[in-house]
């Protein structure tokens, strides 16, 4: 058994070696400018890591990889000239490393090196992209969404705090970085599907961050383009896949759980948005309709910020008014914090029932008391944004919206 698995190890070292040899064989050139390592190289590098791991363990990978340092600097300072950068260098080590890896754990060593062969095919159009694509906002954002999720995340607590012991560090962090990141998604979505489905795609992305705002702001567009009144009730309408998504994905996070008891609503609400504002984008609308909406950044970090404390402060009140009225004042905290957003009353609810203070069995009702409200206040956003004609698309869209989801409860 031990010999099938050092096998095993050994041709995943080997199969490291010879994938990121062949992208660097393509790339080494010819003649005397050609670069220092090409297929044989990194195939035998890797295995040397892989042997080298086997026989001496980490010492003697460390006295390897010194001993490759040596020959590469002296390959490099070879090709200065005519080379002064440093990738297959790197990339040797890298293939060393992966090689002495492959003894303990092969597929992570597989999945690291086929990213690396896929870094380094893609060398053109990566640096194509942050030179001249990738703006100074969304490389902006980008680095707020890393160091959010990779060191912010990791270091919150994960444990109820406060008064009511309502509060957890980590489900706000989680929360907030995954508003972000399906906003950064959405941004990325519309840039590289272009113009022809801009208010479409873009409605449905600003949707994570506030179906409402995106409703008024598709109301002011018909203003401005009544004759594009219908696609942009529809993208409006669609913003509210972002809506129900966001409640499922909200209650996931929290708890698995929850969603046990909300995938009826949730599938309801899912299809009847999805036909309705199908419904209204064909036939085909007219020319002219195919304009994108205007996007900065990758997302809004203080709209994200901002839900982040309104969950905060959504929670200990509805903690607070739970432990002096009970489950009736839970209902009465959803309805009125639904009218501004149906995401922090889910959030509070979903972390008033994981923290035991609700019963997993008695969250429909709360969150979808918080959606009916936040679709009330979308209709009148709608009359007052867009004007008659673009609330009459729009307010039978989030009727049938609100119908499909409470409906959905006989589905349990």
């Amino acid at each position: 058994m031990n010999d099938i698995l050092g096998l095993a190890g050994a041709a995943a070292a080997l199969g490291i070696g010879m994938l990121i040899g062949l992208e660097r064989e393509r790339h080494k050139g010819r003649g005397d400018s050609r670069a220092c390592a090409g297929l044989r190289t990194f195939a035998i590098t890797a295995l040397l890591g892989y042997v080298a791991m086997q026989v001496g363990g980490g010492l003697l990978v460390g006295i390897m990889a010194i001993c490759l340092a040596v020959l590469v600097s002296a390959a490099y300072w070879r090709s200065l000239g005519t080379d002064p950068g440093v990738t297959s260098e790197v990339a040797l080590f890298t293939v060393l490393v992966l090689g002495a890896l492959c003894g303990t754990a092969p597929e992570l060593a597989i999945a690291i090196g086929v990213v690396v062969a896929g870094l380094l095919t893609y060398r053109q159009k990566l640096h194509h992209f942050a030179r001249s694509q990738l703006t100074e906002a969304e490389m902006r954002d980008g680095l707020v969404l890393l160091v959010a999720a990779l060191v912010v995340l990791p270091l919150a607590p994960d444990r109820f705090i406060g008064p009511y012991a309502a509060i957890n560090l980590r489900t706000i962090c989680t929360l907030t970085v995954l508003l972000m990141a399906v906003g950064a998604i959405g941004h990325v979505a519309v840039r590289n599907l272009g113009v022809r489905y801009g208010y479409t795609v873009s409605a449905i992305a600003s949707g994570f961050a506030s179906s409402i705002v995106t409703i008024a702001s598709m109301g002011h567009l018909a203003t401005k383009e009544p004759d594009n009144v219908k696609i942009l009730s529809a993208a409006a309408m669609l913003s509210n896949l972002a809506t129900v998504t966001q409640v499922g994905l909200i209650l996931g996070a929290v708890d698995i759980g929850l969603l046990r008891h909300m995938w009826g609503p949730l599938l309801c609400g899912l299809a009847a948005t999805a036909l309705y504002g199908l419904g209204l984008m064909f036939p085909n609308p007219a020319s002219g309709t195919h304009q994108p909406i205007k996007v900065g950044g990758a997302f809004n970090l203080k709209l994200a910020l901002g839900l982040a404390l309104a969950m905060t402060g959504i929670t200990f009140l509805s903690s607070m008014v739970l432990s002096h009225f009970g489950e009736v004042g839970v209902m009465v905290t959803a309805t009125l914090t639904g009218f501004a957003d149906a995401h922090s009353s889910t959030a509070s609810i979903a972390s008033l029932a994981k923290a035991g203070l609700l019963p997993f069995d008695a969250i429909a009702e709360p969150v979808l008391i918080a959606v009916s409200s936040n679709s009330l206040s979308k209709c009148l956003v709608a009359w007052v944004s867009g004007g008659r004609r673009f609330a009459a698309y729009v307010i039978p869209g989030q009727v049938l919206l609100t119908l499909a989801m409470w409906a959905g409860i006989l589905l349990h």
